[in-house]
């Protein structure tokens, strides 16, 4: 039993450390320096290891001691978690004023607009000031628990300076410079590195050992207050969004400084053009500004929809863009041999990381744009992702400029590169391509495939290089010795990378054969094909006849899987899948269980804010729909999100029924 003496320097060792905390990750006021806090806090770790009765649940050292999890568990939201609508232009902001002024019949309606951070919604739970339980949006309704992962986030207290029950709601997120740092340690390990912060935030909150989160750059922002006990509350409650943000701050929560009160709706835009210019001097990533009505009695009046607040909207900033100049157009080759070309730029930072390439899809793309060797031109990121060439400066043109010229010969073995009539993908014929393995490896590990962790481009082209791999089935063949001998890597990476494989085995039928990369068959394809036939055997005794049977296949499907499993390496390559311990059929309960969307045809396009593509496919297959990635006659719904192709045009041309994120979310909540 510890003395009174040791119980009260425990207890000064915890007060101080945690209004260290609060000065160091929410004020940005460091008293101390580095060295001293981790003096005070070694301290503390001495006493509670030789005196366990004196751990607290909110005691520092608490942050990043739990044990790694087998999986996270569903957490119900006491509040939903809503998406917000969307606003693209300043005649949308004034078109939602417009209806939040007619529906509360009022003319003065103040606004609260603060910074959309680019990071991953949570809500924390505290309960009578103790952080208790943080969980991830999920789809609004139940989301993944990931508290031990927050605990480990400086910025989140592990403890309210008010005694107060409550669920608060916030954004975890990666700063500039924390992203920059990681993927450096990652480049340096051999690791594959995330695509932007958002990612590397989502990637870190969704690890199974708090330990690796702990290790992650995370902070956090927090704007509003979702749930209210009000035993516990001891104080006037707050009547405007405005005082919320007050409260957060009085409770010891970090709060975005640039959160600002506008009297109308042109304050609002006027913000709104400022943070679209002065966001790149920002320390961490925006692509928005929130809009919330300030009086909290008006969202009770305004209330609504399915899936989105009636009170609030979301202003999302226009595609930033850049110029560079295009200093080499190479090619790359892809898993099915097609041969992209690729503009090699002067490094320019736009839309958060630095880029220095982007692709320029085929020669056809090329000559419509007619981009050329030394040209100036604007870049940009298709949905804040992909880096596209929107056009020449033909201004800044000298003459010095170079024509490209497709390759008749792959770069990367030599092989014929051909470019077959009516189709505008040039490709190489040659089925052994290295360049095509290692694609074709990186496809089948993807998250949507086999979903193998740790198996990136840099990982895939050390195991072809080496001659360890020649094909997929060979990767369930690979040894702690091969893997651990890789440059980067080490006994626990491939320790890691074994375990993925492992877990991989059970992926299913389905994923597995989208993730051999059978050409015209994607994941919504190879579901509908996993369903009806059941097993890789049943699939590949089929024939065309049998195939176009199922519902969203077509002859060119049809053709192309035919064409694919009639190929002797193709079935030695399943086989070997299976003696691996592959599973190659689908099992039952994939098939049961009620269908109410049975024989709807959905297509999806664009980027959807609750969700992923994929999982919303899921979610259609699960309740018995089809998707499909191509627009026709059959289809039922296109669901349109952020920057949409132009397959909501081919939909407006057929008279398909186009719905928004919203809309199927209530679609699928009623079917369910």
């Amino acid at each position: 039993m510890a003395s009174r003496d040791v119980a009260e320097r425990a207890r000064y060792l915890r007060e101080s450390l945690h209004e260290h905390n609060h000065r160091y990750f929410v004020l940005d006021a460091p008293s101390i320096s580095d060295a001293a806090y981790d003096a005070l806090l070694r301290e503390l770790i001495q006493i509670e290891s030789e005196h366990p009765e004196l751990v607290t649940p909110d005691s520092p050292t608490q942050r990043v001691g739990a044990p790694p999890l087998a999986a996270f568990e569903t957490v119900r939201h006491r509040v939903p978690m809503m998406s917000l609508a969307n606003a693209f232009d300043e005649d949308e902001l004034r078109a939602f004023d417009q209806r939040v002024r007619r529906a509360l019949e009022d003319d003065a309606v103040e606004y609260v607009a603060e910074l959309k951070i680019d990071g991953v919604a949570i809500t924390l739970s505290y309960e009578d000031g103790l952080f208790t339980r943080g969980a991830t949006r999920g789809d609004g309704v139940e989301g993944e628990d990931v508290t031990q992962n927050l605990r480990t986030v400086g910025s989140i207290p592990m403890r309210l300076n008010r005694p107060y029950t409550l669920d608060v709601r916030g954004e975890v997120f990666m700063s500039k410079a924390g992203f920059s740092a990681l993927n450096e340690r990652r480049e340096a390990e051999g690791s594959p590195l995330f695509a932007n912060p958002r990612n590397a935030s989502a990637g870190s909150l969704r690890q199974l050992d708090p330990q690796v989160t702990a290790g992650r750059p995370l902070d956090g922002f927090f704007y509003q207050i979702g749930f209210i006990d009000e035993a516990t509350f001891d104080e006037a409650r707050p009547q405007t969004h405005w005082e919320s943000l007050e409260l957060l701050r009085t409770l010891g929560l970090k709060v975005n400084p640039n959160a600002t009160l506008c009297h109308d709706i042109e304050a609002v835009i006027e913000y709104c053009r400022k943070w679209s210019e002065e966001r790149p001097e920002l320390p961490y990533e925006i692509d928005g500004v929130v809009v919330k009505v300030n009086r909290l009695a008006a969202h009770e009046r305004l209330g609504a929809t399915a899936k989105t607040p009636r009170w609030a909207t979301a202003y999302k900033f226009p595609a930033e863009q850049a110029v560079t100049v295009v200093e080499e157009i190479g090619v790359n080759v892809g898993r099915t041999g097609a041969v992209t070309p690729m503009a090699f730029l002067r490094p320019v930072r736009v839309a958060g990381t630095t880029v220095s390439r982007a692709t320029l899809h085929n020669e056809d793309f090329i000559r419509q744009k007619d981009i050329r060797i030394g040209d100036t031109v604007v870049i940009q990121k298709a949905g804040d992702i992909i880096p596209e060439v929107v056009r020449v400066d033909l201004a800044k043109r000298t003459g010095d400029e170079r024509i490209f010229t497709m390759p008749t010969e792959c770069p990367d073995c030599g092989g014929l590169v051909v470019r077959p009539e009516g189709e505008a993908v040039a490709r190489c014929v040659n089925s052994e391509c290295p360049a095509q393995l290692v694609e074709g490896l990186v496809h089948f590990a993807s998250r949507a495939a086999m979903d193998i962790e740790g198996l990136g481009p840099a990982v895939a082209t050390a195991l072809v290089e080496k001659g360890y791999v020649r094909n997929v089935a060979d990767l369930y063949r690979l040894t702690m010795e091969q893997i651990a001998g890789l440059e980067r890597m080490g006994e626990k990476s491939a320790s890691n990378l074994l375990a993925a494989l492992e877990t991989s085995k059970e992926r299913g039928f389905a994923r597995l054969l989208y993730a051999l990369g059978v050409r015209h068959v994607g994941a919504g394809t190879a579901a509908a094909l996993a369903e009806h036939f059941g097993s890789m055997e049943a699939l590949m005794r089929s024939d065309v006849e049998q195939l176009e049977s199922v519902p969203d296949v077509g002859p060119k499907v049809a053709e192309s899987v035919v064409a694919y499993f009639s190929e002797p390496q193709n079935q030695r390559l399943v086989r070997e899948l299976g003696e691996a311990g592959v599973r190659l059929m689908e099992e039952a309960s994939v098939a049961e269980g009620p269908k109410p969307l049975e024989g709807k045809r959905f297509v999806l396009t664009g980027t959807l804010a609750g969700m992923s593509r994929s999982e919303a496919e899921e979610k259609i297959r699960a309740l018995g729909g089809l998707t499909s990635g191509s627009v026709s006659r059959k289809t039922d719904y296109v669901v349109v999100g952020e920057n949409p192709g132009s397959k909501a045009e081919k939909a407006r041309d057929l008279g398909v029924a186009i719905i928004d994120e919203a809309e199927l979310s209530a679609l699928l909540d009623e079917k369910e």
